[in-house]
Parts: C-alpha cells; structure tokens; sequence
C-alpha cells in the first residue's frame, strides 16, 4: 500500500479532510495516483512535525485507510488532496526484500505492507452507556465552546455506533484542546470501550475548563462595582438623548469624565472639575467657549497629581551612577550622595534646588540626564535664553486665545510624574521688558517654602512642585538677580583638568564618535598621543565641546576613506592628528614668552571659563597724560587709576623721582581689544606693570596673578579663583599671587592643579613686588635676553 506522512494532524475514519501536499515523496504519490478511480492510500500522522523527509521510524505504526476523493492542482509540486478515511490499519512490514537485504521501499513514494484492523460492533449495555454519556457531554461542550464546526451538533444524533461516534468527536476536537499524542492515543485503542472512555475523558476535562470559565465569568459580573453601574446608566441616558435629539458631545464629555477619575485628583480639583463638565455639558458644541473648557479639563485630565517614581536610595548605586557619566566634578556628585542618604532616613525630604555655573562645555546641563538616571526619576529640560514674558513661567490666562500653561506645567506634563528631575538651562539669559520679569516668576517656583501650592495663571489651581528636583544652570552668577540666587545652592563647575579631559576623551568622547560615525577601533584607534597632541595645540577651553568636535573631524576623515571603498586601519597619534587638523591652532604661550618690563600677566574669568590678561605699559615724553585703552569698563578704569595713583603716592619708597608723571606720559594697555573687560581683579596687574616699567625690573614669565588693590596698598579678595587656577594650569604658568582672604577657595582645586601650580597668598603690593620683580636690566640689554635666574628685587 501506499503511504502518505501526514504532519501536525491525524485522520481518523468515517472523516473528509483536505490536505495540501507539497513535498517531493508525497507529491510523486499523488501523481501517480492521478487518473485511478477509488485510489486508496495509508495515511500516518509523523511523531515529529519538524522533520521534511519522514522514514518509517519517524511516522507512528498505526494509521487509516483513506478513499482518494478529489485531486486539485493549486502550482508547480504543490496540490491539495480531498481524503476520505475508511478504517485503521497496522504497519506489517515496512520493508523489501532486495538481493538478500530488507531495505525500506521510500522511493520512488514510501510504501509497506499493512494489516488492516477489523472494527468491532458488538455492543453492550456498558456501551451504550458510554456512548450516551459522550453524546451528552458533546452537546455541553458544544453549548459553551462556539468554535467547534457547527454542524458537529446535528451530526452527533445520525452516529449510532459508540466507536465511530468517538471519531467524530476526536476528529473535530480543536488542536488546542488535543494535542496529536491524544488524537494518535485514540487512533490507536482498537477496543471500542477504551476509545470511548478516552474521548469522553477528553471532553470531560475540557467541559470542566469551560465550567470554570463561564463561574468566572459570571463572579465578574456579579461584582460590578458603582463605576460600571454608572456608566451603564449614563449610556442609557445617552440613549434615551439620542432619541430625543439632544445627544449633543457626550461621548468626549464622557470620556473627559473617566479620564479625570483615573487621574486621582486632589479633592478641590476635582469639585472644580465637575463644575467645568457641567458647564460643558450644556454648551454648544459651535461655541468658542466649549472647546476653551474642553482644553482646560483635558490639561487636568493629563497632569500627574498623584503619578510618581521610586527614588533609588541605595546611596553605592547612585555613586556608581554618577561616576559612570562623568569623571571629575566631585562636589556635585557630592551633594547628590547627600541627598539620597537623607532620603534614605527621611523620606518625605524635599527635593534639592542646585545651581551650576560654569563655562559651556563643562556638562552642566548633562548632569541633569546623570542625576535624573542616577536617582531613578523622569528627566525634563526648559531652556530659559531668551524668555522675556512672565507668562512662559506662569502660563496665560484661560481668557486670552490660544492660552497654555507655562513651561514648569508642560514639562511636568511631559515627563508623567510629579517629581521628575527638571533643569532650567540658561538661567541668567531671561530679560524683562513690558511683559513682565520671568525671573520674578521663578520666585515662587524655586522657592521650597511656596512651591507646594504653585499656581499656575492657566490652570488657577494648586500645583504641588515640592517633589521636583530642580537643576538650574548659568555661564555667569553676577547676571542672576539677587533674590533668584538666593533660592539655589550654588555649585560652580569651572572646567576640567588636562588629565581629566584625557579621560574623558577615552572613556567618553572617542567611543561615542566612533558609533555616530560607524566605525570600530579595529578601523580608527586613538592614541594617546593624538589625544594629548589635540588638548595641547588644537584646543584650549574649560570643557570638552571643542575636543568633541576635533575627534569627529579625526574620524570624518577616516570615514570617508572607508566609505571610498580602502582598507583602512588608522592609529591616530601625532603625525595623523597634525595631517588632518593642519597647523597648530595654540601655541604654548610660556615656552614663547621672556622675562619683560612693562609687561604683567593677570588672569581673568569670563562665560567661556578663565583665560590669561596681559597688561602692558609704556611711557613716553610727554606731559604727564594717563592713557587707558584694550576696550576697559568703568570698574576696571577705576582700578587702573587706583593702581597709578598708588604709584605716584609711594614714589619715594620706590626712589623715583616725584615730578616723574609731568615729563612723561603713561600708556597702560590690555590686548584684545575687541573683548569687553571689566572687574577690579586686575588692579595688582596693573600696579605691577607700571611698576616694572619705571624701575626697569623685567616681571617673571612664568608668574600670574589676580588681585584687587586699595589706595592703601592692600590686596583684596577677588571671585572666580577657581576658574582662573584652572586657566593658569592649561597655559603653562608655574606660579599664581592670589589674595590672602582667598584661602578658602584652594579648598575646591584638584590636587592635580595645586601640585602643578604653586600659589603664593599675598596681602600687601609689597608682597607681590617681591615675587613678581627680577633684578634690574642693564643698559642695552634685551628683554629676550634677560634670565629667568636673575636676582629679584625686594621692595619697601
């Protein structure tokens, strides 16, 4: 006989099923039979759906005789075969017999000798008994099971055989309730009694599923709590309406409705909200003013009045996270830890309102995102350049078109949570004109005392922020408004050290451009080398923006030679680096700098970080005129003229002549004219200088310093220490004069930059000559040409 391997079914007698037969063995069966009437073929369900090629060893021994009913071509080696099952059969003997060896016959078709298996129909009362019971718990199953074939019911009254009723049934079982095991368990019980108690325990078991089920169901339904209730008497009111002709919007009305309960609002919002769904309710549909209030509840409906994230308090983990992102900024990292430990103790502690200043560059607004991941919580950014109207704080009042709520409502918004992490970048860039001050705004909003019950113009209900973390960043503290400053902790990010940008460079930078860039380190490795060779001569700033910028141009470069189709692996060290980046952009200023007279080097701080200010004076005959320029402010004009004037009162300490003002005249400078330069730091500087010029003392080189002077003589504190150490240290100078009463401030230096640059704490001028001045030049000689080595002056 003939065999078909049947997968993922099993056919049973007295049934038609349709087959699609498309595999080679199985394909060359169907053509041969094509043409025969009443072709009879054995069908074998396989014991493994996976395997293509079945053998016999793969297909189960026991099978039905099947009546080949119909034969439709559906393509090239694939048809679609209409069975008829007759009766089971047993698989004798699989195999031929060919030159002395028993060899399976699988080709052309798989074939073998059967046996086939007589079917009993002897009864008994215990069969009749059985078939009864299937029938009836068929009829059950049916009655809570819609998707068996639904003319399964009528069937089941023509079958009076108990067996052939049990086919039927097992034929029509969805697979989901009987796997091929089950089917082929019942194909194979050739005792009728057995095959009917296997079915019926099939049905049973699945009569008790459905049993459970609909219990389930019905306990479900039983316990429809007051929100169900209500909603199907409204959707009956909507119906009755409908009739009527008043539907009106109900279905938005609605939905406005359950979405404002699930939001679990504070109870006077929610008696402000009914009020508003009221009124709503009996608006037009047409009118201005419905989709004015619809606005306004869809804004309550979405805030997050009780959503929230768990902080993470686990004080090692968000270490671990801070130190992840960034390296270095230790201070921040600092107050952070401090934070979540006092969560940790105390939970209901309010969150922190941190202020960073510093350059750009230093990844202050970056630190939001680290601190937002590092605590667990929603992160949000309001960028605040530029904002002159109160209202982009406050948010406008609902009776101006096209009002919205201010930026604090609609990042909190953004973010779904009451106590997301939201920086306000820029802070110190608002300005106020006719409309209003936002700085005056942010009062209210930074302020941990009235920030529980913030009002917002557009909402004009209260708005709990004391959960927010608020993170505020700023290029320069002396814009901020006073009260402003005073609600924030300040934190001062000055910059990195040169070590650290190497760091951050291999940690951070480079692995971040070679993925924007496509490219692996197989393709572009940086050398260290080449990273030193862009921080020395290519940039030079407090952050690490321009050094992102100068490695996606290292890697540009290599992309576009391997998107030409070359086989590059390029090391980036310092011959590549200068081959792309061309010439040096910086030069060391120290290796080119000599000992001069008349010349100072100050230090400065600025948005962009600190940096070096030269001073330079030079006399000439003259009058006794006092000339300022380098594009000097007020106060910086007045420390010049302070400085001179102690010149001129202390000139015979210096043994200089007192007349000597009147045959000359005097000429103090500052290069970079086109920057604007003010402050009292430089007021030493400048004292320095002239003093350097009258005596003909060269000023050392490698010597910096910031300082404001009095009339008396006295040095006094200046800010922006830290900036300015940071600027000393990547310019190369070895020593720094900063004033005594700055002490404090050498507590926030990196023990890199101390160990590099020595500070000299001055109180007096007379202290900064002693260490500033060289022994004076002989007549003739250079100022290139005067040694570092040269004894220095004492004064006084």
């Amino acid at each position: 006989m003939p065999i078909l391997p049947l997968r993922n079914s099993v056919l049973f007698p007295m049934s038609v099923v349709p087959i699609n037969v498309g595999r080679p063995r199985s394909v060359r069966l169907v053509e041969d039979l094509l043409g025969r009437e009443r072709a009879v073929v054995g069908v074998l369900s396989q014991i493994s759906p996976d395997v293509d090629e079945p053998t016999f060893k793969d297909l189960y021994t026991v099978g039905t005789l099947a009546r080949v009913v119909k034969v439709i071509r559906l393509g090239q080696s694939n048809y679609s075969v209409v069975l008829n099952g007759l009766g089971r059969f047993r698989v004798k003997d699989p195999s031929a017999n060919t030159g002395g060896r028993a060899v399976q016959t699988l080709e052309p078709y798989m074939r073998a000798a059967i046996e086939r298996i007589p079917e009993s129909l002897a009864r008994d009362v215990e069969l009749d008994a059985l078939g009864t019971s299937l029938r009836e718990g068929t009829r059950e199953v049916l009655g809570l099971m819609p998707n068996l074939p639904k003319d399964t019911a009528g069937i089941l009254d023509n079958v009076r055989e108990p067996g052939a009723l049990a086919d039927l049934i097992a034929s029509n079982f969805p697979q989901a309730q009987a796997s091929i095991r089950d089917k082929q368990e019942i194909l194979e019980a050739f005792d009728v009694k057995a095959r009917v108690r296997l079915v019926l325990a099939m049905v049973n078991r699945q009569l008790e599923v459905l049993r459970v089920k609909k219990e389930i169901s019905h306990m479900v339904q039983e316990e429809m709590g007051k929100s169900q209730r209500e909603y199907i008497l409204r959707q009956q009111m909507k119906t009755i309406r409908e009739e009527l002709g008043e539907a009106g919007d109900d279905d938005e009305i609605e939905e406005l409705r359950e979405r404002i309960r699930l939001a679990n609002v504070p109870p006077d919002v929610e008696k402000v909200a009914r009020k508003q769904l009221s009124r709503l309710r009996s608006m037009s549909q047409q009118s201005a003013e419905f989709n004015v209030t619809k606005t306004y509840l869809e804004w309550i409906a979405d805030l997050p009045w009780s959503k929230s994230t768990q902080d993470k308090i686990d004080v090692k983990d968000v270490r671990r996270c801070l130190d992840e992102d960034h390296l270095g900024l230790e201070q921040v990292k600092k107050r952070i830890v401090e934070y979540t430990a006092i969560r940790q103790l105390r939970a209901d502690k309010k969150g922190p309102i941190l202020l960073f200043v510093g350059p750009p560059g230093v990844g202050k607004t970056s630190l939001g995102k680290s601190i937002a991941r590092a605590m667990g919580r929603r992160y949000e950014r309001i960028a605040l350049g530029g904002v002159r109207d109160e209202a982009e704080i406050r948010g406008h009042r609902r009776t101006y078109v096209g009002a919205l709520p201010g930026r604090i409502i609609q990042a909190i918004k953004k973010a779904g949570t009451r106590n997301p992490v939201l920086v306000l970048d820029e802070v110190e860039k608002m300005g106020a004109d006719v409309r209003g001050d936002p700085t005056a705004a942010l009062l209210e909003v930074l302020d941990p005392e009235q920030n529980s019950t913030f009002q917002d113009h557009y909402l004009d209900l209260p708005f709990d922020l004391s959960q927010v973390t608020f993170l505020a960043t700023a290029n320069e503290r002396d814009q901020i408004p006073g009260p402003l400053l005073d609600r924030m902790e300040v934190i001062e990010v000055a910059g990195y050290t040169r070590a650290e940008k190497l760091g951050i460079a291999r940690t951070f930078l480079v692995p971040k451009q070679l993925r924007s860039h496509g490219l692996t380190e197989e393709r572009l490795d940086f050398a260290v080398e080449g990273i030193e060779t862009i921080l020395d001569h290519y940039t030079r700033e407090a952050g690490v923006r321009n050094l992102e910028r100068e490695i996606a141009a290292i890697c540009r470069a290599t992309a576009v030679r391997l998107a030409e189709g070359q086989d590059v692996h390029d090391v980036a060290g310092r011959e590549h680096i200068e081959g792309i980046l061309g010439p040096h952009k910086h030069r060391p200023e120290m290796a080119e700098r000599k000992p001069s007279t008349g010349v100072a080097t100050g230090l400065s701080t600025s948005s962009a970080g600190g940096d070096l200010l030269f001073i330079e004076a030079s006399r000439m005959p003259g009058k006794g005129n006092f000339v300022l320029t380098g594009n000097m402010r007020n106060v910086m004009q007045e420390s010049a003229t302070t400085a001179i004037s102690f010149v001129r009162s202390k000139a015979k300490d210096l043994q200089l002549d007192p007349e000597w003002l009147r045959e000359i005249d005097l000429h103090v400078h500052v290069p970079k004219h086109g920057t604007p330069k003010d402050g009292p730091s430089a007021g030493i500087t400048i004292f320095t200088a002239v003093v350097s010029l009258l005596l003909d003392c060269p000023i050392r080189s490698d010597l910096a310093m910031t300082g404001e002077i009095s009339l008396r003589g006295r040095v006094l504190p200046v800010g922006g220490i830290k900036r300015k150490l940071f600027a000393a240290h990547r310019a190369g100078i070895r020593e720094v004069l900063i004033p005594a009463r700055n002490r404090r401030d050498l507590d926030e230096i990196p023990a890199e930059v101390l160990n590099d640059v020595k500070v000299t704490m001055v109180s007096s001028v007379e202290e900064v000559l002693a260490v500033a001045l060289l022994a004076p030049q002989k007549r003739g000689e250079s100022d290139e040409s005067t040694s570092e080595s040269s004894k220095e002056v004492s004064y006084g």
